[in-house]
């Protein structure tokens, strides 16, 4: 039954200043927000890149590359295992997954086996490992990645590309950055606010790949130089691109073991990089240079060497700085890139572009000329068809819908986008249609001779269902559309679904209360709406 029910009241007056503490912060600058008391909301509405301009970049992450080099590491702790063992080989040939090697001595068939078992390393919780070692006929024994390992290759590779990607732009201070995947292997990145794609694309493109590799001192750099580079080893440049160094292709220490990098300075108050290894890559850079002292080791960064001091004594801290010619803004860079992580798989740009600020000014101007356009023509509809007193009371609670949309994106942080703005001007739609709907059931009852009460009741009562189905067909929509869809789309479907919320609150609560009022005050005689129906 229709009436004056003190907790709707409550929670309808609760609402409207919750969301107007909340919506108001949009009207404010940033400095004037920054300036309100601690115990005020501070958070506005974050725009996208439509609305606000930026950067946008399409990235495929090249999963062929990383495959590659998954086996090169698995070729070459083979050699290394074999050699340890004192097992002698005749060839080591490469396969898609993994590596086949003939031994010099068939009678070693069964060491070579035990050998190459150590590096298939621990099983997963659910007993899988990532690789197999095979005995292949009477002289050979084959390594390789499981199948299950090299499908799962792809979606790791992008799942851990995201993550870095988002530390690395995060670490730009870029607000809000939409980081979604596209397809099977591709990463759409948005920066809103972010004007030079090409400082993102530098930072976010750089696969920072930081290993620490003994020089070869062995052999001669002019023979690998001329071709003749030794199977354990691989010829780099050095920083200035020209110099050539001879390497070995064991990985002493990699950046995964890193747990801190920082900028720091050289005796001569040059720009440095000082890091941290945390406790295995400690105990691994100590045994190396403990067991090489009067060597040169080289630091190699993305397939560049970056230095190659010798070793002086061995270094058991843990710690270490490396030294060049950086200056302070590629050192900043530099650490932003290592403190993020190294990239799985190097990344492409397939599409990039830029969204100017004056574009998205007019963007976010055109979006509030069309809402406010919408938001009158209903206010219209609803005043000619229903009168200033029922119109009124749909119009009071559209802008009470307004308002709390506007709060509970805000509390979340949700972006607005173009299609957002779409979603508001068909929530403001939606929110009239349950009025329509309620109103119009009032209407049929008053015609068919109930009293005032008992139309009220009816129209609120039956027309509840159709009310219910309706928005429940549009969350469904919205659910969908945010499960399956990217950026935009998702923008729209969220903005949405916030107004189905919002919508029926508004309609069906505020209207029954403010309607309450005018019938305990009022006490009429007839329905106005059935009058001005006739």
């Amino acid at each position: 039954m229709i009436q004056l029910s003190r907790w709707k009241v409550i929670l309808v007056v609760l609402s409207l200043v919750f969301g107007v503490l909340l919506a108001f912060p949009n009207a404010l600058s940033p400095a004037q927000r920054a300036a309100l008391p601690g115990w005020l909301p501070k958070n506005a509405l974050n725009l996208g890149l439509d609305l606000q301009g930026g950067s946008y970049l399409l990235l495929e992450v090249d999963v062929d590359a990383m495959r590659t080099k998954r086996v090169d590491n698995l070729i070459e702790d083979v050699r290394v295992a074999l050699r340890e063992g004192g097992i002698a080989t005749n060839q080591i040939t490469r396969e898609a997954g993994g590596a086949v090697v003939t031994l010099a001595d068939p009678t070693r068939q069964d060491a070579a086996y035990t050998a190459l078992q150590a590096l298939i390393g621990p099983a997963s919780a659910g007993g899988a490992v990532e690789r197999q070692v095979q005995r292949v006929g009477p002289d050979r024994v084959r390594l390789a990645f499981t199948q299950a390992t090299l499908d799962s290759m792809g979606a790791t590779a992008v799942d851990q590309s995201i993550e870095v990607v988002r530390r690395r732009i995060d670490s730009l201070g870029t607000r809000e950055p939409s980081i979604t995947r596209q397809g099977a292997e591709r990463i759409v990145v948005q920066a809103p606010g972010e004007s030079d794609p090409a400082a993102l694309e530098r930072v976010i493109g750089q696969t920072a790949q930081l290993t620490f590799q003994m020089v070869d001192t062995e052999n001669s750099v002019q023979d690998a130089v001329a071709g003749r580079v030794p199977p354990d080893s691989q010829l780099l440049l050095g920083p200035d691109g020209v110099t050539p160094y001879l390497v070995k292709k064991r990985v002493l220490v990699s950046g995964e073991n890193l747990t801190r990098a920082g900028v720091g300075a050289d005796q001569s108050g040059r720009p440095a990089i000082d890091f941290r290894f945390d406790g295995q890559g400690a105990r691994r850079f100590g045994e190396t240079t403990a067991a090489n002292i009067g060597k040169p080791f080289a630091i190699i960064l993305d397939g560049k060497v970056i230095s190659a001091p010798t070793i002086q004594s061995p270094i058991t801290g843990g710690t270490g700085q490396i030294t060049g010619n950086f200056s302070i803004a590629e050192a900043s860079e530099l650490v932003n890139l290592l403190n993020g992580g190294a990239l799985p798989a190097p990344l492409t740009v397939e599409e990039r572009r830029t969204v100017t600020a004056e574009l998205g000014a007019d963007a976010v101007k055109a979006g509030a000329l069309s809402t406010m356009i919408g938001f009158i023509i209903i206010v219209l509809f609803m005043l000619l068809a229903y009168g200033f007193l029922f119109g009124g009371i749909s119009v009071i609670g559209l802008i009470l819908n307004g308002i709390l949309i506007v709060a509970a994106m805000s509390l979340t942080q949700a972006t607005l986008t173009l299609p957002g703005i779409a979603g508001l001007i068909l929530t403001f739609a939606v929110a009239v249609d349950a009025n329509v709907l309620i109103y119009e059931r009032m209407r049929d009852e008053a015609r068919a001779g109930r009293s005032v009460i008992a139309s009220m009741d009816a129209g609120f009562n039956k027309a509840m269902g159709t009310i219910i189905d309706a928005n429940l067909t549009t969350l469904v929509a919205a659910g969908i559309m945010f499960i399956f869809g990217a950026g935009p789309v998702r923008g729209f479907a969220w903005t949405l679904t916030i107004g189905v919320f919002t919508s029926v609150f508004s309609a069906v609560l505020v209207s029954q209360i403010l309607l309450a009022y005018w019938l305990k005050i009022a006490k009429p005689k007839s329905l106005p709406i059935a009058e001005s129906a006739r």
